[in-house]
């Protein structure tokens, strides 16, 4: 079902029956792929393509030059950047079909992936990571952990402002700018 308060571009192509929430704009070029999902209050940027059996929470934020393919579930206010990419298969072959081999992979909410970023499949990335732009995950990011490389290495944890944090003692931890407080657990940060 496509909500009536959704904004869709004309040049976009939208197969039904798909999801689209109400206040979603879809820019120019777009494909919506038949059965993909799309929350409330996204914004999908010019030339992305949501796959059939992608899942996009409320408030998510592609830039332009995406494909979402299928198997990617985004939670809620997540943001991906311009011509980030996702894979759907470890090892893919144009001779061998292996669609049956799809691996899931997981943007918890309020994720981060900057630019031109690469997520294999078969990762998540925690709540409130930061991915930063270029980077290849090939492993898990832990929640409000800051990765950056290739293969993309933890280099310091993020508050869900944008704001990198002080964590050296791993007690008391304190964005120096919106004040959010966090406590470090076995897998993360997580926010009190």
């Amino acid at each position: 079902m496509i909500d009536e308060t959704a904004q869709i571009h004309p040049s976009s192509y939208i197969d039904e029956p798909c999801a689209i929430g109400a206040g979603t704009k879809i820019w120019y070029f777009c494909h919506v792929m038949k059965n993909a999902q799309i929350g409330k209050n996204c914004n999908i940027g010019q030339n992305v393509m949501i796959d059939s059996g992608a899942v996009i929470g409320d408030r998510v934020k592609i830039q332009n030059n995406v494909s979402v393919y299928a198997g990617v579930i985004c939670e809620d206010e997540v943001f991906i950047g311009p011509s980030a990419v996702f894979t759907n298969v470890i090892n893919p072959r144009s001779m061998v079909d292996r669609k049956h081999e799809f691996r899931k992979t997981i943007l918890r909410r309020g994720s981060t992936i900057c630019a031109n970023a690469t997520i294999v499949c078969g990762t998540e990335i925690g709540e409130g990571a930061f991915v930063g732009a270029g980077s290849v995950v090939v492993d898990d990011v832990k929640p409000y952990a800051m990765v950056v490389g290739n293969p993309a290495k933890q280099i310091g944890w993020m508050c869900e402002c944008g704001v990198r944090l002080n964590v050296e003692n791993g007690k008391n931890i304190e964005c120096e700018k919106c004040k959010a407080k966090y406590v470090m657990k076995e897998n993360g940060l997580a926010k009190e």
